[in-house]
């Protein structure tokens, strides 16, 4: 029976992973084009199609449309965690930790917090196409904890997608449910459109989306730097799937590993 490793052995141990994470993305930066393409496509792309139709010009539309894109390349950056995880483990890498003499939990979470780093690339991305494009915040201190909170989020999701990668036999699966999951909780919410403009039944979809509260968290933040209940609702529910995925996460992984 494997010896239990004290907490502070564990967490060192964790981001000594998350460290080979990040060699990993220094020794293969093709990593990182999802997370610096995505955000140039989505901004440019969404306001140019919606900007005049929504509120009469782009310049308009770049205060309301900066913290949805924030959102959403955030939240698409959290599958590949899943992605990844399903990769290594089917490469045998994981096998090769469990013979070293280090807590079962240090591999997963240190691959948890080395794709943080996408996270905050993606947002800084958005952020530098939104001031190109004319983007002026309300509050840059607002708008710098806007993005703290989104990688937050996107961190706590990526335990979600992380589950998805450990129950799934095939990367591939692993992305396709990923994005199953991914599009309608990105689309059904207000990060591109006001949500009194959809149907009845989508609005109530909509409006229930923890998307929907992160997105106006950001605007917020960004818009006068206010912390209005929408961060409470946004930080609560953060909680709520840290609460319910670690644990089931962390179970399932110990079981299939």
């Amino acid at each position: 029976m494997r010896n239990r490793v004290p907490v502070r052995a564990a967490i060192s141990q964790s981001l000594t992973m998350a460290g080979r994470g990040l060699l990993k993305i220094k020794h293969n930066p093709q990593q990182l084009f999802d997370v610096i393409v995505l955000p140039i496509v989505f901004t440019v792309m969404f306001s140019t199609i919606f900007g005049g139709a929504i509120v009469g010009d782009v310049a308009t539309y770049l205060p309301l449309l900066i913290p949805g894109v924030l959102v959403q390349v955030a939240v698409a950056a959290s599958v590949t965690c899943g992605v990844q995880l399903r990769e290594d483990l089917d490469r045998g890498v994981f096998d090769r930790f469990k013979s070293l003499p280090i807590a079962r939990i240090a591999p997963l979470a240190g691959a948890l917090l080395a794709n943080a780093v996408r996270y905050v690339v993606a947002t800084a991305i958005t952020v530098a196409v939104g001031f190109a494009m004319g983007y002026r915040p309300g509050s840059l201190v607002g708008l710098a904890i806007a993005c703290v909170l989104v990688v937050v989020v996107a961190f706590t999701l990526s335990w979600i997608f992380a589950l998805m990668g450990v129950l799934l036999d095939k990367a591939s699966t692993v992305q396709g449910v990923s994005m199953l999951v991914l599009m309608p909780l990105t689309f059904v919410s207000n990060a591109l459109v006001p949500i009194d403009t959809m149907p009845g039944w989508i609005q109530a979809c909509a409006n229930a989306n923890p998307v929907s509260h992160l997105v106006t968290s950001a605007r917020s933040l960004a818009a006068d730097g206010a912390a209005g209940v929408e961060i409470g609702y946004t930080l609560l529910g953060a909680a709520g799937i840290l609460a319910i995925f670690v644990p089931v996460t962390l179970r399932t992984y110990m079981r299939r590993t």
